[in-house]
C-alpha cells in the first residue's frame, strides 16, 4: 500500500526535524515547514534522498567545506543549501 502524498510530507517534515543535531534540525526542519506543501513526488524523493546523507557530510555543504556530488547536485539542494541566507529560514 502506497502512503498518500500528505502522509508522506507528514513523515518527511518531522524526519527533518529529528535529525539528531540542533543546528541540522533548524535548517531542515525549517526547509520543510517552508517547502514540503509544494513539492511535487518528484521533489519529495529527491527530498527524502537528501535526508539519507549523513549529517556531516550536508552540514559540510552548508559551510562551503563540501560541494554535493553529482548524484545531489539538482534544485532540490542548492535551494536547501541557499535557504539559510534566506528571510525567515530557521
Amino acid at each position: 500500500m502506497t502512503d498518500s502524498i500528505e502522509t508522506r510530507r507528514k513523515r518527511l517534515r518531522f524526519r527533518s526535524w529529528h535529525r539528531g543535531t540542533k543546528e541540522l534540525d533548524l535548517l531542515l526542519g525549517g526547509f520543510a515547514d517552508r517547502e514540503l506543501s509544494a513539492m511535487d513526488e518528484a521533489d519529495l524523493e529527491r527530498f527524502e534522498a537528501l535526508l539519507e546523507v549523513p549529517e556531516p557530510t550536508i552540514y559540510a555543504w552548508f559551510t562551503g567545506q563540501a560541494t554535493p556530488p553529482p548524484e545531489h547536485d539538482h534544485e532540490m539542494t542548492r535551494r536547501l543549501i541557499a535557504s539559510k541566507f534566506s528571510p525567515g529560514a530557521s
